[in-house]
C-alpha cells in the first residue's frame, strides 16, 4: 500500500519536498546499486558497479561515460558532434550490432514492478475502482442538478429554460474540456495524475460559489467551469485503464468504467431529489461537494500515475541526478520535438478531431451516440412530467424510477461480457477472414431495444396504466445505449488506433454538445407533442439509424480502404 501512496499526488509532493527521504524509491536509498548499463562506456560492456552511497559522483554539468578504467568525461566542447547524435537517438554506425540501439535508454526491465502492466491483480483492480469512482463523482454532477431546477426557478424568478442552463452548461463544459486538457495527459512531463487531481480540486472548489450564489449568473458560470475542469475524468478515464490492463482484459475494464460513467447521471436525480425536497435547491450541490470532496481525498493519497512514459521519465530524472550521466534518456525524450509546446499539442489534437469527424465511420458513431446521449438527458425533463404530473410522485420519489436503469444495467453488462468471452474474442483470434466491422454486429439487436423502450415509456405513461409500465419501458433503453457506446467506440479504436485520443475527444465534444441542447427544449417538446408523440418521433429517429449501422457493417471495409487515416496509407 505504501507503493500506492508514494506514486500518488501527495506521495510525489512528499518525496520531492524531502529529497527522497520520505517514501523513497529504490534508487533513492543508500544501498541502491546502479545497474551497469547506465554507467558503462559506449564500447565497453564490462563497467564496474557503483554503489549509490559510496560511489564518487561525476560532475552534473558534463556527459559522463564510465569504462573499465574509470570515469571518462565528455563535455559538449570535446564531443559535441557525438553527444549531439546520441541526443537525437542516433549512434555511431561503427558501433557493434549488439549496442546499435541508444546505449543509455531508460526503459522498463522484464517483469519490472514499476510497469503498470506488471502490477499485481489486486492493485490494478483497486486503481480501476478509483478511476471509476473519480468518473462517477464528476458525472453525477450533471443530473444531480435537475432536482434543484424547480426551486431555482422560484428563488431567482427565472424561467425553466434559464434554470436548465445550469445542466446544459455543465455538460457543454465537459465536452469542450477534453479538447484542451486531455492532450496534456498524453505528455510524459505531466502524465495523468496532475491533471486529474488539479481538475478535481478545482471541481470541488467551484461548488462553493454555486452553493452561496446570490444570482443565477454565478450559478451558470461556475457550473460551466466545473464541467470544464472535471472533464479529464470523463474523457481519459478509459485511457488510464488501458495503461494498466493487458489487451485481453482491457475490454472488460472499459465496460466496467463505462458502467460507472452511465450510473453517474442515473443516480444523480435519485441522490438529489430527496435533498432538494427537504432543504431546497442548494442541498443537491452540497451532496455533490461531499461526493467529489471524498473522491479528492481518496485519490490524492492512493491514485498512482499510470502512464508508463511518465513513470520512466521520472526514473530517468532520478538516475541522471544520481549518476551525473545526462545522456540517460527515455524513448519519449529522444523522440520529442524541441520546440513543441502544450498549445501546439492541444491545437494539433483539436484540428485532427474535426478532420477525423468527416470520416464516414466516425461521423456515424458521433451522430448515433450523440443522439442516444441527447435523448438520455432529454428524459430528465420527461420523468417529472410522467411521475410528478401523471402519477403524482413527490420530488424525491419522482427520481426513483431512474433506478430501473441499474437493474437492466447489470443484466446488460453480464450479457456483454459473456458475448465477448465466449463468442467475439474466440472468433477474433481464430477467424482468418475476421474484419473489425464484426465488432458492430451486436449493436443491431441491441439497437432494437431503444425504440421499444421509447414506445413503451411514451404510450404507457397514463393514469389508467400502472406506473411500473413506463419504468420498465425506460429501463429497456439502457441495453441499447450501453452496447452502442461499447461497439462503436471499440470499433473506432480498432480501425484508427493511432488516433484514438483525438477520436474520443471529438466524440465527447460531439455528444456533449447534443446533450447540452436537448434539455433546453425537453419540457416544451413533450408538452407540445405529448409523451406518446414525442417518444414516437425519437423512436423513429433511432429506427432510421439501424439500417445505417447495417450498411456500415457491410461496406465499412471498403470505406476504410479509401481513407487516408487508415494505418498504412
Amino acid at each position: 500500500m505504501l507503493h500506492l501512496v508514494r506514486e500518488s499526488a501527495v506521495g510525489q509532493i512528499l518525496n520531492w519536498a524531502s529529497k527522497g527521504r520520505i517514501l523513497p524509491y529504490p534508487d533513492q536509498r543508500a544501498d541502491y546499486v546502479v545497474p551497469s548499463k547506465y554507467l558503462k562506456g559506449v564500447f565497453d560492456s564490462q563497467a564496474p558497479t557503483l554503489n549509490a552511497s559510496t560511489s564518487p559522483r561525476p560532475p552534473a554539468d558534463v556527459n559522463t561515460l564510465v569504462d573499465a578504467e574509470g570515469v571518462v568525461k565528455k563535455t559538449e566542447s570535446q564531443e559535441g558532434a557525438a553527444a549531439g547524435d546520441l541526443e537525437k537517438g542516433s549512434v555511431d554506425p561503427e558501433l557493434p550490432p549488439e549496442i546499435a540501439a541508444y546505449p543509455f535508454l531508460v526503459e522498463f526491465d522484464e517483469n519490472d514492478p514499476d510497469n503498470p502492466r506488471n502490477w499485481p491483480k489486486w492493485q490494478r483492480n483497486f486503481v480501476a475502482a478509483l478511476v471509476c469512482f473519480l468518473t462517477f463523482s464528476v458525472y453525477v454532477g450533471s443530473a444531480i442538478y435537475t432536482s434543484s431546477i424547480p426551486d431555482i426557478m422560484v428563488t431567482f424568478g427565472v424561467s425553466q429554460v434559464v434554470a436548465t442552463l445550469g445542466l446544459t452548461l455543465f455538460i457543454l463544459g465537459y465536452g469542450i474540456g477534453p479538447m484542451f486538457l486531455a492532450p496534456i495527459q498524453e505528455m510524459p512531463h505531466f502524465g495523468r495524475n496532475p491533471v486529474y487531481i488539479a481538475g478535481l480540486f478545482l471541481f470541488v472548489l467551484f461548488q462553493v460559489p454555486v452553493i452561496f450564489a446570490k444570482n443565477i449568473g454565478t450559478i451558470l458560470v461556475f457550473r460551466f467551469l466545473a464541467g470544464f475542469v472535471g472533464s479529464p475524468a470523463l474523457a481519459t478515464g478509459g485511457a488510464s485503464l488501458m495503461d494498466i490492463f493487458p489487451m485481453e482484459s482491457a475490454g472488460t475494464a472499459l465496460a466496467v468504467w463505462a458502467l460507472g460513467a452511465v450510473f453517474g447521471p442515473i443516480f444523480g436525480p435519485v441522490v438529489g431529489g430527496f435533498a432538494a425536497q427537504a432543504n431546497g435547491w442548494r442541498w443537491p450541490i452540497y451532496e455533490l461537494l461531499w461526493i467529489s470532496g471524498a473522491s479528492l481525498l481518496l485519490l490524492a493519497f492512493f491514485l498512482p500515475e499510470t502512464l508508463g512514459s511518465t513513470i520512466l521519465l521520472r526514473r530517468a530524472e532520478r538516475l541522471r541526478k544520481l549518476t551525473g550521466n545526462e545522456m540517460l534518456k527515455t524513448q519519449t525524450e529522444l523522440d520529442a520535438t524541441a520546440d513543441e509546446t502544450i498549445l501546439d499539442v492541444a491545437w494539433l489534437n483539436f484540428v485532427r478531431a474535426f478532420q477525423l469527424s468527416a470520416e464516414p465511420a466516425i461521423l456515424f458513431a458521433n451522430v448515433y451516440i450523440g443522439l442516444l446521449y441527447a435523448i438520455f438527458y432529454l428524459w430528465f425533463e420527461a420523468f417529472p412530467l410522467v411521475f410528478g404530473d401523471i402519477y403524482h410522485f413527490n420530488l424525491g420519489l419522482s427520481s426513483t424510477p431512474f433506478l430501473g436503469f441499474v437493474v437492466t444495467g447489470f443484466m446488460t453488462f453480464a450479457v456483454y461480457l459473456s458475448y465477448n468471452k465466449y463468442y467475439f474474442n474466440p472468433r477474433m483470434m481464430t477467424d482468418p477472414n475476421f474484419q473489425p466491422e464484426a465488432r458492430l454486429e451486436l449493436g443491431v439487436p441491441a439497437a432494437l431495444t431503444i425504440p421499444i423502450s421509447l414506445f413503451m415509456f411514451g404510450w404507457g405513461a397514463r393514469e389508467s396504466v400502472h406506473w411500473i409500465v413506463p419504468i420498465i419501458g425506460a429501463s429497456l433503453y439502457f441495453p441499447g445505449v450501453f452496447i452502442a457506446f461499447q461497439v462503436c467506440l471499440n470499433y473506432l479504436a480498432m480501425i484508427y488506433p493511432q488516433y484514438a485520443a483525438s477520436i474520443f475527444a471529438g466524440n465527447d465534444l460531439f455528444r456533449s454538445t447534443f446533450a447540452s441542447v436537448f434539455p433546453l427544449f425537453g419540457a416544451a417538446f413533450f408538452k407540445r407533442l405529448g409523451l406518446g408523440g414525442g417518444s414516437s418521433l425519437l423512436a423513429g429517429l433511432n429506427i432510421l439509424m439501424i439500417p445505417l449501422l447495417m450498411l456500415l457493417i457491410k461496406y465499412g471495409a471498403r470505406l476504410r480502404a479509401q481513407s487516408k487515416w487508415t494505418p498504412g496509407h
